[in-house]
């Protein structure tokens, strides 16, 4: 099965993003055709979510909840412990006080 390259991938969930009015940047470039993504969504109050994309063993892609709704630090110590294990992470930041970050429906 062909897989979306990462950096495709990261610049239509941007776009996405974008156009329900949700500020989003890259924190980190990885591997552009096959680095693993994260997304950290911040509410902008001090607590954030950390989501991980995988694939299941079906070969469709996922999203996991590896942190919800904790201190931001939190999130920010488990990107900083991923991006040693992997510096081809790929790292968005979703900052919306809703806490919307539309995983689940791109």
């Amino acid at each position: 099965m062909a897989r979306l390259a990462s950096h495709v991938w990261v610049g239509a969930y941007l776009t996405r993003l974008n156009g329900e009015g949700i500020f989003a940047h890259v924190m980190h470039k990885g591997d552009p055709t096959a680095g693993a993504v994260v997304v950290k969504c911040a509410n902008l109050a001090g607590v954030a979510s950390l989501f991980t994309r995988n694939y299941r063993a079906d070969g469709t892609l996922g999203w996991d909840g590896d942190l919800l709704d904790v201190p931001e630090g939190q999130v920010d110590d488990a990107i900083a412990r991923a991006r040693r294990r992997d510096p081809d992470l790929w790292v968005v930041e979703v900052e919306d006080p809703r806490g919307r970050h539309m995983l689940f429906e791109v």
